[in-house]
């Protein structure tokens, strides 16, 4: 906007300079285009002879204090926070902002009457996050004083539907459900699917798992899953977190039975099936061989798990197993996991271990031509078919714990679907 002046009184000259004053003060935030609209505005502004009335509308005017009102208040909620490095001054820090000399001192002698910027470098207090939710902090003040402060969470429930193109994980991360989710999905559902064989192009993925946010941070971490259903052909697997009487969280379908079977089907995520169960020409020896377990191919290092609840019968070396575990579960099943890079921590003979937990690493030892796990399950001291053991189901509700799943379970359901065609 141009504007045409002839002559310019004491006002417009006090107008002028608080529009240059204010450009100033704020030219750090703006961007090049408002850059040449307010240096447009403060040249068209201060050049006129000074004998001349100015020939301005009032519009104009009204356009002018318009213009500047919208940067302005465009302008007043940026933020920058710095991070300050050792041996850096406050000085130092405004000289990032290219402040003149004369302004940048007049705020430093500013802050110093009301506080000592020498005491910048003095610790107050140190703050270490032990984890998401839960901070320790060290006072540092005439005496130090350790506090452990939880801090307030909240949670939200996220609902995502997708078809499965590839496989259940990839298309889960192309759908921007995160890891840690998926992982649960499918520990959740290997008690009744074998990920290579029964998972066909357009199953369809429905869940719901929980977002917790934690004070003052803008972080947030992911709690469990709430509710999934996997739906392949007219087959429907669908179950809802539940707590039960005894102070359990498990899953359940709609009629309370426990998704969990005795012993896990695939003790490892993401394998590629390599070897069945029978007769088959050993790969280094070449003599047809009975085998006794199943393999799943896999990176070196991939995290097996523990087939089901149990005791650690053996954690070593056996043989051409390489580094080997078998669990006791019950008077009757064992499982055992062969070929291992290593163990995790901790695991040794007579630990008790959880079905799901982390107890060793695929590998390549003993006679193995590349990294996979060779799994069996032993029941009553002789190996049979993992892919082909009909499992027995975990706990059943009844009664009254029934009728409180139930109520639950439809909240639940209704909340989900609320959340996805919201």
């Amino acid at each position: 906007m141009a504007l045409n002046f002839k002559n310019t009184s004491l006002l417009f000259i006090v107008a002028s300079g608080f529009l240059i004053f204010l450009f100033n003060a704020y030219k750090l935030s703006l961007n090049n285009n408002d850059i040449e609209s307010i240096k447009t505005i403060k040249e068209t502004q201060i050049i006129s002879p000074v004998n001349d009335k100015p020939k301005i509308s009032k519009n104009e005017i009204n356009n002018l204090s318009r213009e500047f009102s919208e940067s302005k208040n465009k302008l007043k909620y940026k933020e920058t926070i710095i991070i300050v490095k050792k041996g850096q001054t406050f000085s130092g820090i405004l000289d990032i902002f290219n402040f003149e000399n004369k302004i940048k001192f007049e705020i430093i002698n500013s802050i110093n009457e009301i506080f000592d910027l020498r005491e910048l470098n003095i610790i107050k207090k140190i703050i270490i996050e032990l984890d998401f939710k839960t901070n320790l902090v060290v006072h540092l003040s005439s005496e130090i004083n350790v506090v452990k402060k939880e801090l307030e969470t909240f949670s939200e429930f996220v609902s995502k539907e997708y078809l499965i193109t590839n496989s259940l994980y990839g298309d889960g991360i192309n759908n921007n459900i995160p890891n840690k989710i998926l992982i649960k999905l499918i520990q959740l559902f290997s008690f009744d699917l074998d990920f290579q064989r029964d998972i066909r192009k357009d199953t369809k993925v429905s869940i719901s798992y929980e977002r917790i946010f934690t004070e003052n941070k803008s972080e947030y971490s992911f709690g469990d899953i709430k509710y999934a259903k996997i739906t392949i052909k007219n087959n429907t697997l669908e179950y809802f977190k539940f707590l039960t009487d005894d102070g359990f969280v498990d899953y359940f379908n709609r009629e309370g039975k426990n998704v969990k079977k005795s012993i896990l089907k695939t003790p490892l995520d993401g394998a590629r099936l390599s070897s069945s169960f029978g007769m088959r020409k050993h790969p280094i020896s070449g003599y047809n061989k009975l085998h006794k377990g199943i393999d799943f191919a896999a990176p070196k290092g991939t995290p097996v798990y523990a087939g089901g609840n149990g005791i650690i019968e053996v954690a070593g070396v056996n043989g051409g197993y390489g580094k080997y575990i078998r669990i006791r579960h019950n008077n009757e099943y064992k499982t055992a996991y062969a070929h291992l890079s290593g163990f995790k921590k901790g695991i040794s003979k007579g630990v008790r271990v959880n079905q799901g937990e982390i107890i060793g690493y695929v590998g390549s030892t003993g006679r193995s031509t590349g990294p996979h796990l060779h799994y069996e399950i032993i029941y009553q001291n002789k190996q049979i078919n993992p892919l082909t053991l009909k499992l027995p189901s975990g706990k059943i509700l009844k009664g009254k714990e029934l009728e409180r799943f139930k109520n639950n379970y439809k909240m639940i359901l209704a909340n989900h679907l609320n959340s996805l065609f919201e």
